[in-house]
């Protein structure tokens, strides 16, 4: 018995051999982006189908396209304000940020000087830049789970639909005219 187990001890374990990859093994190992971009530079160009044959959100394949410069015209949330969206753009371009409550509020202090200055000009597509640029803020805070950075936003763009309410409109409450 001592003998057997002593050879058993004694015995080499076995390599594991390699496998040699399966068909369906090479195309996982491509990325989403590589596919988004190979399928796009081979003629689908609609974000949306991109997205449903990779899997992907509509929101990442047009972020991927963006970024190879195929999609250049293309914004949504994720897009840095550094990238120039219309003539405002340069205006915001690099300096808002929620980082802590205090980049919030200095960044809601430059929306609002902004805002104002376009208000005073007559100018209601840089006020709309202004607005779409502290909500696009607010949302980035909040889907990050800053919550006192993006109420930071969130108050000031209540003041601001407050302000502007429409005279004579009634309030509509959730579910009823």
């Amino acid at each position: 018995m001592a003998a057997k187990r002593k050879q058993e001890t004694t015995k080499t374990p076995e390599k594991p051999q390699a496998k040699a990859p399966a068909a369906g093994d090479e195309a996982a190992r491509v990325s989403k982006k590589d596919q988004i971009l190979t399928l796009y530079k081979a003629g689908i160009t609609d974000v949306t189908e991109l997205a449903a044959i990779t899997a992907s959100r509509s929101s990442y394949v047009a972020s991927v396209l963006h970024g190879a410069e195929a999609l250049p015209s293309y914004f949504d949330l994720y897009t840095s304000t550094s990238q120039p969206m219309n003539i405002y753009s340069k205006y915001f371009a690099n300096r808002l940020s929620y980082r802590d409550v205090a980049e919030a509020r200095e960044s809601v202090n430059l929306i609002d000087h902004l805002y104002r200055q376009f208000e005073v000009a007559g100018d209601r597509a840089g006020q709309h830049h202004a607005l779409l640029m502290a909500l696009t803020m607010f949302d980035r805070a909040r889907w990050t789970n800053k919550a006192a950075e993006a109420d930071v936003f969130r108050r000031w763009l209540r003041e601001r639909l407050d302000d502007n309410a429409v005279p004579g409109a009634t309030a509509v409450t959730a579910g009823k005219p």
